[in-house]
């Protein structure tokens, strides 16, 4: 499901992030990833800004042409969300509107600070948990999610095809 037109399901959001899973993440994979990212915001000419965090720390971080500093903010914002509730930020902010509200409504948490809009996704290890975020923003929110899902896919499929 990586149509932009369609709003995927909650199950569908659980899916991705139940089956996007890393057995490990090293700075070197930060770099790949990351390198992913903008290479596919690039062919798409989008003004993005890609960041990805490992417990704490910056391991990557671009800004796009098109991209502002306003985009680092909401990086900042929506990797936040993840940090708290381990959940993708857009699964978190669909989880708020399917009970008939939004996230800045109650959630409780000074919006400046915590943004429920698509674009942060987890970085899980399996048998650990979430460690971290990549993030992307400067596209509506539906489309930093998809993009960010997009890249898991292809480096995820990538490294699960090398032998160990």
């Amino acid at each position: 499901m990586n149509d932009p037109e369609t709003t995927p399901t909650i199950e569908e959001l659980q899916t991705h992030e139940h089956r996007l899973t890393f057995r490990q993440f090293t700075c070197e994979d930060a770099w790949a990833l990351g390198s992913l990212l903008v290479g596919l915001a690039r062919e798409r000419q989008a003004p993005v800004a890609v960041d990805i965090h490992r417990a704490g720390q910056q391991l990557f971080h671009s800004a796009l042409p098109g991209s502002t500093p306003d985009n680092d903010a909401w990086i900042d914002r929506k990797r936040r969300v993840v940090e708290r509730y381990g959940s993708s930020s857009y699964l978190v902010g669909a989880r708020f509107r399917a009970k008939g509200t939004t996230f800045e409504e109650s959630a409780r948490l000074d919006p400046d600070v915590y943004a429920a809009h698509g674009g942060s996704f987890p970085i899980t290890i399996e048998g650990v948990g979430v460690i971290g975020a990549v993030t992307v923003s400067g596209l509506p929110q539906l489309q930093d999610h998809l993009l960010v899902v997009e890249a898991l896919e292809t480096f995820l499929g990538d490294k699960r095809a090398q032998p160990r």
